[in-house]
């Protein structure tokens, strides 16, 4: 369900009142944990933390990199974690540390899928967020495009 808000303060009042709260909460959990160099934008019709292109001109479609997104689809909400998705190492550490949580986990190859914010370890978000600078992302996707 992609939105045509053009800001995020947008995005948010279009929002139920049930999605506008847990996506706030994990908006802020993503916000607090988010490394310096990354934005939060609206782009691909979601709420986007991305590399600028200023600071990464070359990408292959002339967008900028997305590292994370947040996002209310028609059946649930959804967590896209670019980070997991390029490096297998941090996936299964990823996919670990979201077992011990105890939640039930819904995921693709980046969507973490999930209809009620207590289905979702807020927590690990952030760490996840804020396990990889710029840098390591940007190196990461090098070695994808290779």
């Amino acid at each position: 369900m992609k939105s045509d808000a053009t800001s995020v303060t947008h995005y948010l009042a279009l929002l139920p009142d049930d999605r506008r709260e847990a996506i706030v909460e994990v908006r802020g959990e993503i916000l607090f944990n988010l490394p310096e160099g990354f934005v939060e934008t609206m782009n691909w019709g979601m709420i986007s933390y991305e590399v600028p292109l200023e600071r990464y001109p070359s990408t292959y479609n002339g967008k900028p990199l997305m590292y994370a997104g947040l996002a209310s689809q028609k059946r649930h909400m959804a967590v896209y974690l670019s980070g997991v998705y390029s490096d297998d190492a941090r996936r299964e550490a990823f996919l670990d540390a979201y077992k011990a949580s105890g939640k039930k986990l819904d995921m693709g190859k980046s969507c973490v899928r999930f209809t009620k914010l207590e289905h979702l370890p807020v927590e690990l978000i952030g760490e996840t967020i804020a396990s990889m600078s710029v840098d390591e992302f940007i190196t990461a996707y090098e070695a994808g495009r290779n």
